[in-house]
C-alpha cells in the first residue's frame, strides 16, 4: 500500500468549536498527523457566517497549497456538512490531484450550494432559491465529486451517498470517539436522563417537554449543549447551557443515560447523519436511548444503546415507547452496567486512533488505484 509519509494532506473543514463537525475535525486531524509526512489547513467558520470573498480566498489559499506540495505526493480532504459550503467550493475543480470528502449529512456533502452570509441571513430568499432547485444541487455536487472517494459514516449514510451518486466510490469509517476521562460507572450515577449537543431542528429537544410528562418525577432530565439556555424552563428540568471540560465531565457523571429522540430534520429529504451526541456518549461509557430513525437504526445494544422503533407513517413524531425504554432503563442496574460496558468497549474501537488509521488506510488504496490507472 502506498506510504503516506511522503505525502501532503491539504485539508479543509471547520475550525473547531464552529459546529460539531469542527470538533470532529480537530479531533481527526490530531490523530492523522503521524499518518502524514505534512498537513496544511485550512479551517473556515460555521454554516452561513462566510461572504462569498471568503470562500475565493479559501479557494486561493488550498489551490496555492495543492500546488506547492511535492509533486504528485498530495492528497486533499474536505469534512461537508449540509450549509457549510466553504469547504465543498475550496477543492470543487482541483485538477490532477487526489480528493476526498467525508459527508456528515448524506445522501448530500452541502444541501445549500449558495448560503453565503448575505443569503443566510434572508430566510425566504435562501429556501426560495434552494429548495426549488435540490435536482440543480445534486447534479452539480455529482460533477464536482465525480469518481473521488466520498467517506460516510455510518453504513446507512455510506448506502446512501452510493445510491445518489453511483459514480462516486464510497467508503465507511465509523464516526469517531473522542477521548474522554473514565468517570463513575453509569448504574451508580444519579436517576437522571441527559439530553446533550447543539440545538436545531429534529435533534429532539422539542420532544422535553412530553418526556418530562411521562417520565415519574423521581427521574431528572439534564440539559447541556450549545443553545441549551434559551430552551423554556420547566420543573424536573435542569438546563446547564454549554459545556465543555470539566463542566462536560461533570455532566455526563451526572446522568445515566442520554436520549436522542431524533426525528425528520428537514423538509427538504431524508438524510443519514451520524449522531455526534451518540459520540459523546459513548466517549463517557453512557447509555443511550434513541429512535431509530436514519442511522441511529445502526445502534443496538451491543453497542450500548437501546433502540425504539420509528413509526414508519409518522417520521417527526416521538414513539409512543421512549419514555417508558428510559424509565425501564434507568431503573435496570444490571442492564445499564452491561450496556456501559459495550459502550467502553466501542469507544475503543472507534478511538481517534483507530479512525485515522482507517482513513489512512483508505486513502493508500485510492493512491494505489490511481497509480496502477496511470501505468496502465
Amino acid at each position: 500500500m502506498a506510504d503516506l509519509k511522503d505525502h501532503r494532506l491539504v485539508f479543509v473543514g471547520p475550525a473547531d468549536g464552529e459546529t460539531a463537525v469542527g470538533d470532529y475535525a480537530e479531533n481527526l486531524l490530531r490523530a492523522l498527523r503521524p499518518h502524514f509526512g505534512e498537513i496544511v489547513e485550512r479551517r473556515t467558520l460555521a454554516p452561513g457566517k462566510e461572504t462569498l470573498r471568503d470562500i475565493l480566498e479559501h479557494r486561493r489559499f488550498v489551490k496555492t497549497a495543492v500546488a506547492q506540495g511535492p509533486p504528485g505526493r498530495v492528497v486533499a480532504h474536505a469534512e461537508l456538512a449540509a450549509g457549510g459550503i466553504a469547504p465543498f467550493w475550496s477543492t470543487a475543480g482541483l485538477r490532477d490531484v487526489p480528493v476526498t470528502a467525508t459527508v456528515h449529512d448524506p445522501p448530500q456533502g452541502i444541501w445549500w450550494p449558495a448560503r453565503t452570509k448575505f443569503i443566510a441571513q434572508h430566510k425566504y430568499l435562501m429556501h426560495g432559491m434552494h429548495y426549488p432547485l435540490r435536482p440543480l444541487s445534486r447534479v452539480i455536487e455529482g460533477a464536482v465529486n465525480g469518481d473521488r472517494t466520498i467517506f460516510g459514516l455510518s453504513q446507512i449514510g455510506r448506502l446512501s451517498i452510493e445510491m445518489t451518486y453511483p459514480k462516486t466510490n464510497t467508503a465507511y469509517v465509523p464516526y469517531l470517539v473522542c477521548d474522554r476521562p473514565t468517570i463513575t460507572p453509569a448504574h451508580e450515577r444519579p436517576k437522571a436522563v441527559g439530553f446533550f449537543g447543539l440545538v436545531y431542528r429534529g435533534k429532539g429537544f422539542e420532544q422535553i417537554a412530553r418526556i418530562r410528562r411521562e417520565l415519574p418525577d423521581d427521574i431528572m432530565i439534564r440539559v447541556a449543549g450549545r443553545g441549551t439556555e434559551s430552551l423554556p424552563r420547566q420543573d424536573g428540568v435542569e438546563i446547564l447551557g454549554a459545556v465543555e471540560g470539566p463542566a462536560e465531565d461533570a455532566f455526563f457523571e451526572s446522568v445515566r443515560a442520554v436520549a436522542i429522540p431524533y426525528g425528520k430534520r428537514h423538509f427538504y429529504a431524508e438524510t443519514y447523519p451520524a449522531s455526534s451526541v451518540a459520540a459523546h456518549a459513548l466517549a463517557y461509557q453512557t447509555p443511550i436511548v434513541c429512535t431509530g430513525y436514519g442511522s441511529l437504526a445502526e445502534f443496538s445494544e451491543d453497542t450500548g444503546a437501546v433502540v425504539v422503533p420509528m413509526d414508519a407513517t409518522s417520521p417527526q413524531s416521538l414513539p409512543d415507547g421512549f419514555s417508558p425504554a428510559v424509565e425501564s432503563l434507568l431503573n435496570d442496574e444490571p442492564r445499564l452496567q452491561r450496556l456501559a460496558e459495550n459502550a467502553d468497549r466501542v469507544r475503543g474501537e472507534r478511538s481517534a486512533e483507530r479512525t485515522a488509521a482507517a482513513y489512512a488506510a483508505e486513502w493508500s488504496r485510492m493512491l494505489d488505484r490511481r497509480r496502477k490507472r496511470r501505468d496502465g
